[in-house]
């Protein structure tokens, strides 16, 4: 991030007490002053959920430049540069034109209260309605019903992802109640496709759907997607090359995503959808890391990272522990504040072949590595940082795998050291 940007965010900042405030009046107004960009969008898909939301944007952003598409993205957060979130008909933003827009929102809304993602997401409609493509693909921030991406009249597609606890004290400390802020981004008339839910969910979605008038796309009732990778909906099956995003869970982010752009009504080629498994690309995502950090490891060990940090992504961290048959693997864990660590590590602890807790100077918000240990019940070793931990894993017993996990801004610093 530029200092420029930097002094902007830190001024936008102290404009509302909060650094989250689930609400959608005070875009609206600076919305209005701005001209209504949301209104000037190409056909937007809206993706919600607890886990997968970034991916699934990936898939369908990979699968429609594959078909020759120009697509806008938007997402959160980003892992090293501000830019990350923008996506500007296939490019990242430059340093330039955002700073650009962030100083023209920032003289615009002339110091009315708003929070800072309120803002951000104001300056991707800005660039986005200035600059022509064929589609806009918008991840929710946080919930669904009360995030400033909900602004948008009318999407083409909505996309709800796994679901699952996260967010409490904002969305909710049940499932239901969670799932039916995820659920508000539906709207009536416009299909919303459903991926792989606890049942609860499924009936809370489909109830809901019911309510508004929303047609449903559900999973393994309307579209199924199985390992390998085969998609099947009423136009038949088709049979597409494995995911390059690793995990058992892409599967169904894959699904989600093809199953999100017919429903939009766009017409993929089969070739497209082949092309877009294959060049897929989300950091921090079971990525193999292949650069400095590597060098603190014996040859043939592996280093991997992830940025899953709630109980879900726990457990679809633990099926992919479970895949890894080769060799043992070692977790390192680094995890925000207020963070479930204790329902994160749960899954994970009977398959690690050692645990340690970390904290990255730097590193946003981070627990500090004694709560995590107590998390742990005890279990994992102290650390403190990424190179100490990765110099004190036991190189004894041959070939290794270390997995980096827990936070998305640990990912990010760690993104930067590699």
């Amino acid at each position: 991030m530029s200092d420029s940007i930097d002094a902007i965010v830190d001024r936008l900042t102290g404009l509302h007490p909060r650094l989250i405030d689930l609400s959608l009046d005070r875009l609206r107004a600076l919305l209005t002053r701005l001209g209504n960009p949301e209104r000037a969008l190409p056909p937007v898909i809206h993706v919600a959920g607890t886990n997968g939301k970034g991916s699934t944007c990936a898939f369908i952003r990979a699968i429609a430049e594959a078909a020759g598409l120009r697509v806008h993205v938007y997402t959160s957060p980003h892992l090293v540069r501000f830019n990350e979130r923008f996506r500007v008909a296939g490019e990242l933003v430059s340093d330039q034109a955002l700073q650009a827009a962030m100083e023209h929102i920032e003289h615009v809304n002339a110091g009315a209260p708003i929070t800072v993602f309120e803002v951000i997401t104001a300056v991707a409609f800005h660039l986005f309605a200035k600059t022509p493509a064929d589609l806009c693909v918008l991840e929710v921030g946080l919930g669904g019903r009360g995030d400033a991406t909900n602004v948008i009249p009318a999407p083409i597609a909505t996309a709800i992802t796994s679901i699952s606890m996260d967010h409490r004290e904002l969305l909710g400390d049940t499932l239901a109640k969670i799932a039916a802020e995820k659920a508000g981004i539906m709207k009536s008339g416009i299909p919303v496709v459903v991926g792989a839910q606890d049942p609860e969910v499924t009936a809370l979605l489909l109830a809901e759907a019911a309510r508004i008038g929303a047609p449903v796309r559900l999973r393994d009732r309307d579209w199924r997607v199985s390992p390998g990778l085969s998609f099947s909906d009423e136009a038949g099956t088709l049979t597409l090359p494995p995911p390059a995003l690793l995990g058992v869970h892409q599967t169904d982010n894959a699904g989600i995503a093809i199953a999100a752009l017919r429903a939009g009504g766009l017409t993929i080629p089969d070739a497209a959808l082949r092309r877009g498994m294959q060049t897929v690309e989300w950091p921090a995502r079971l990525q193999r890391l292949t650069g400095r950090l590597t060098a603190l490891l014996p040859a043939t060990w592996e280093l991997w990272l992830d940025g899953g940090h709630n109980p879900g992504g726990g457990l679809a961290l633990a099926d992919q522990l479970r895949a890894w048959t080769d060799r043992p693997t070692h977790l390192v864990v680094g995890m925000k504040q207020a963070k479930d660590s204790a329902e994160f590590l749960r899954p994970l602890l009977p398959l690690a072949a050692s645990l340690w807790a970390v904290s990255e100077p730097g590193q946003h918000s981070a627990l500090p590595v004694e709560a995590i240990i107590a998390a742990s019940g005890g279990i994992a070793r102290r650390g403190p940082t990424i190179a100490d931990a990765l110099r004190g894993i036991d190189r004894g017993n041959g070939p290794a795998r270390v997995l980096i996990c827990g936070s998305l801004y640990l990912a990010g610093e760690v993104l930067k050291a590699d």
